[in-house]
């Protein structure tokens, strides 16, 4: 498959090229289930990584697909991340659950929680649980998308020990909590928000890193709390929309970690030891559309309401509205067809990991 390239920034300031590998997703992921497979996942749980991050790579959200697999390794590796959790119901009501995921991999624990607050909904017309304990969940879109895909409203967040500064602070205190909605349309696809409560998501710094470029002015922040475009020194997020993104990520994480007795900001801003270390307290909730309308007349509605909007003139500098996740669905077609674009970095990764544990890179790489 042809390799792309996008504009770069070299260690001088001078513009480069950035080389991209094309790989076929059907390919990408039985490589990465087969790297989760070795690093001890269960085949189940291997197949639930693999698909969510090669699922954010075919929409374009590179910054939580594959590049993520040496980051995981590293988390069992340090026992942070345990591949074959003991994951617990500790509470349920007909609408609720609280399920500790005993620091599972954040797909395997996340999609049996979608599934069971999508049994709920059925039944009560809501499902809502709280997930305490567990690792990194990879685009957070995925799980709305599931509830959407069965008729209903999917919403969904995540909370961390703090990564961005709240608004008028040059230091990290709350974490980017990205946020996720989803509903489903009749003709359309389904109309999903993915987006983090910071100015951009740390893992497009990540993708940065990997392709040796710089970040925009106004993502991130230092360790000293000053401004940067140097992905190396960028260690403190952003807020979006200032005290708007702040405030979100602050309610966020009374919404879910404290509302499990584990929260991740207060010790952290306390200084105690660990508190630091990557853990994950999150929402994930599904609501039953037919509990309060006809679900049939209301895709028909979400179908109209995005016809008026991108029936609109657009503004100076666009050639046309789009509506959330459109962009991403356009992405999604060019790549199961294109194949997806790996940079440098992520290559190089990739090819660390495969030789610790015998496996061949895929072709074309």
């Amino acid at each position: 498959m042809p390799d792309t390239h996008q504009p770069g920034i070299d260690k001088e300031g001078k513009t480069m090229a950035a080389k991209e590998t094309r790989v076929a997703w059907d390919v990408l992921k039985q490589f990465s289930k087969d790297i989760f497979i070795k690093a001890g996942f269960t085949p189940e749980g291997a197949e639930a990584q693999a698909d969510v991050l090669v699922w954010a790579n075919l929409r374009g959200l590179d910054s939580h697909g594959v590049l993520r697999i040496h980051w995981y390794v590293e988390l069992v590796d340090k026992g942070h991340m345990k591949p074959k959790p003991n994951i617990r119901v500790q509470r349920e009501t007909p609408a609720t659950l609280l399920i500790d995921a005993d620091y599972s991999p954040g797909p395997m624990v996340t999609v049996m929680a979608m599934h069971r607050v999508m049994e709920k909904a059925r039944q009560v017309g809501i499902g809502w649980a709280v997930i305490r304990n567990t690792m990194h969940q990879g685009a957070m879109g995925y799980y709305s998308l599931m509830a959407a895909k069965e008729g209903m409203a999917g919403i969904n967040w995540v909370c961390n020990p703090p990564n961005m500064a709240p608004h008028g602070a040059r230091a990290a205190g709350l974490h980017n909590s990205p946020i996720s909605m989803a509903v489903p349309g009749k003709r359309h696809r389904p109309l999903i928000l993915d987006m983090a409560t910071s100015v951009a998501a740390a893992g497009k710094i990540n993708l940065a890193l990997d392709k040796g470029i710089s970040i925009p002015e106004g993502w991130a922040l230092d360790k000293n709390g000053k401004p940067t475009t140097d992905p190396k020194q960028a260690v403190i997020l952003i807020p979006a929309g200032g005290y708007k993104g702040s405030g979100l990520a602050l309610l966020f994480e009374c919404f879910s970690s404290l509302f499990v007795g584990n929260p991740l900001l207060i010790p952290a801003l306390q200084g105690k030891p660990g508190a630091t270390t990557h853990r994950q307290n999150s929402v994930v909730a599904a609501v039953n559309i037919g509990a309060f309308t006809d679900l049939e007349v209301y895709k028909d509605q979400v179908d109209t309401l995005i016809d008026q909007l991108k029936a609109l003139p657009p503004a100076e500098g666009f050639s046309e509205v789009l509506v959330p996740g459109e962009p991403e669905d356009r992405v999604h077609d060019d790549r199961v067809k294109n194949g997806i674009p790996l940079p440098e970095g992520t290559v190089r990764n990739l090819q660390t990991v495969a030789h610790r544990f015998g496996l061949a890179m895929p072709q074309g790489i």
